[in-house]
């Protein structure tokens, strides 16, 4: 530690200090007299940049900066379900008791994971094994739902000498490993991993099943897959917070961490209140239990909104390298860029597009490219996944801006949010000519394999159907929905059907919230089972159209999406029938 390190400028989250000849890129310093955690992002010489994690106000020149000599890592161990963490990976709870106030005083330093909380742990490695980074060496029940895999840590390899079950806290030996070098090697149950480098996997897999939503847009007409990434850009006001508070709720991952990255306090507040008394639709067990939240709000310190997102997605590689599924939420990404773009304005770089640093691409990237499915680590056979679903806040709702086109070039699934939509209580209000997928080849032979064989067809005419209508619609403005041939008024009947009576969810609706895929396929195939049985009978001389639209049956089909999980198959057989033979009354 040099103790020459001085603060020679601060500049917002940003403080210059000399004497930092022994400092390393990315390595954690404490910066004044409070011990303000920050990080070096820049070196010129005995120079150094550091951005400040804590607010800066009061601090000046001469104050002493410390080296630490690690980067910022954070710590993985049993006990991080159920956690409410700031960026830095700080138990909200515990900075409030420490600092005895609702709002997070400076310098505070709380450990992440609890040190004397004790953990029943089971081995499953036994002495003699060779063992190598990844292996399990047992398993701990963290909570209810998740049964917590301890494994040797990545860059450790050999034999296992020593290995006990037992109660222990996470900082106490469960096992002994002994290297190539004979060299022993103490493990416990806490480990720590640098936040900006990857968790390292034995290879990459083709993602080739759907992460299930329960929405009835996402999962039929632009579904992401398991290990995926996706989008969801939006203007304010048009539901990204309510679509991912959807998507933690229902998805089937069965791990959700959650990234409040510079959201406003009122909506992030609503999360954290709400989180824990959610049920989890799966087990009926509190949805908090596999749920790990990470609550960076945008009036705490700018510079910590880059480490808040970083944190989050090296907890969920942790969970994903244990073989679970994982789904990570990042609301919203376009303050992380803003705080970028602030802190390269403060380095005097270079600007990009609209002022945003010129590497803002290749940190998108970086993020985004931690998503997929993987062979994890070790000699067992495990596959783990991790799906990256971003919401991104282009100012006006204008998709073309930087941060939008950045995502949009790196992610797979864009699901667009729509201002009107949503002003006119269209949930979800995903717009579904804007939208797109890229995963739908990948999933056709899963979805024809586990749901039905025509599923993918039912879909790609359900979009033809409603891009017919959006080119229909301009001539109905000019001169009438009369002007129209009677297949074309069915087009905009089947249309309008697919729209109301699919296309939206009654979020409110303990039923309807969630839709199965099963239920799914079978409402839209009742409403294509009525366009067909239709066809005929339209075609017919002086056929008045306004018999087909008074049909009792359509009614029924609108209220379909509250038919019980249990009674899908039974009541959709049933519904089928009427719509054939209320429509062949008409001819």
């Amino acid at each position: 530690m040099s103790k020459t390190s001085t603060i020679t400028k601060v500049a917002g989250p940003l403080v210059v200090a000399n004497g930092m000849s022994n400092a390393k890129m990315f390595e954690v310093v404490k910066v004044s007299n409070e011990k303000l955690i920050g990080e070096v992002i820049e070196l010129h010489g005995e120079q150094a940049s550091i951005q400040v994690y804590e607010e800066t106000s009061g601090i000046g020149p001469g104050e002493p900066v410390e080296l630490t000599g690690n980067t910022l890592s954070v710590e993985l161990a049993p006990g991080l379900l159920t956690s409410i963490y700031d960026g830095i990976q700080r138990p909200l709870e515990l900075i409030e008791k420490e600092a005895d106030s609702a709002f997070i005083t400076r310098g505070i330093e709380v450990p992440g994971l609890s040190r004397s909380a004790k953990w029943d742990f089971t081995a499953v490695a036994a002495v003699g094994d060779e063992v190598s980074g990844g292996d399990i060496l047992g398993t701990v029940p963290e909570t209810t739902l998740i049964e917590h895999k301890v494994m040797v840590p990545p860059n450790l390899s050999g034999t296992v000498e020593e290995v006990k079950s037992g109660n222990f806290t996470i900082e106490e030996t469960i096992a002994v490993i002994k290297d190539a070098d004979g060299k022993k090697h103490d493990v416990a149950m806490l480990q720590k991993w640098p936040i900006r480098i990857p968790r390292p996997v034995q290879g990459k897999l083709i993602p080739n099943e759907p992460l299930v939503t329960g929405m009835r847009v996402l999962d039929m007409l632009f579904p992401i897959a398991r290990g995926g990434s996706g989008a969801i850009p939006g203007p304010f006001g048009a539901g990204k917070t309510v679509t991912q508070q959807s998507l933690a709720k229902y998805c089937n991952a069965q791990v959700i961490v959650y990234i409040g990255c510079g959201e406003r306090g009122n909506e992030m507040t609503e999360v954290l209140t709400e989180f824990p008394h959610l049920e989890d639709p799966n087990s009926g067990e509190p949805l908090m239990k596999r749920t790990i939240m990470i609550a960076n709000t945008s009036n705490m310190p700018v510079a910590a909104r880059e480490a808040s997102v970083y944190t989050g997605i090296t907890i969920a590689e942790y969970y994903r390298d244990m073989g679970y599924d994982v789904a990570l939420m990042a609301d919203s990404t376009s303050r992380w860029a803003e705080a970028m773009r602030e802190m390269s304005g403060r380095l005097e770089e270079m600007p990009g597009e609209e002022g945003y640093p010129a590497y803002l691409g290749s940190r998108t990237a970086g993020f985004y490219e931690r998503a997929g499915i993987v062979e994890c680590a070790g000699n067992d056979d495990r596959k783990g996944s991790l799906s990256v679903i971003g919401a991104v806040s282009p100012p006006g709702g204008d998709f073309s801006e930087p941060v939008t086109q950045n995502t949009l070039r790196v992610t797979k699934v864009f699901w667009a949010l729509d201002a009107k939509l949503a002003y006119k209580r269209h949930f979800p209000a995903i717009n579904w000519l804007q939208s797109y997928t890229l995963y739908a080849d990948n999933l056709e032979g899963w979805y024809g394999k586990e749901i039905a064989e025509d599923f993918s067809s039912n879909r790609k005419r359900a979009q033809e159907i409603l891009q017919d209508e959006s080119k229909l619609e301009e001539i109905v403005r000019l001169v009438g929905m009369d002007a129209l041939s009677p297949r074309e008024q069915l087009t905009m009947e089947i249309a309008r059907m697919i729209r109301e009576d699919f296309l939206f969810q009654n979020g409110f609706d303990p039923v309807d919230a969630y839709s199965s895929l099963q239920k799914q396929y079978r409402l839209l195939k009742s409403i294509l089972t009525f366009m067909d049985a239709a066809e005929p009978v339209i075609v017919q001389e002086d056929f008045e159209f306004k018999k087909l639209q008074e049909l009792p049956v359509k009614e029924e089909i609108a209220q379909a999406s509250f038919f019980p999980e249990e009674e899908v198959e039974e009541k959709f057989n049933k519904l089928d029938e009427t719509i054939r033979s209320q429509i062949s009354q008409l001819q």
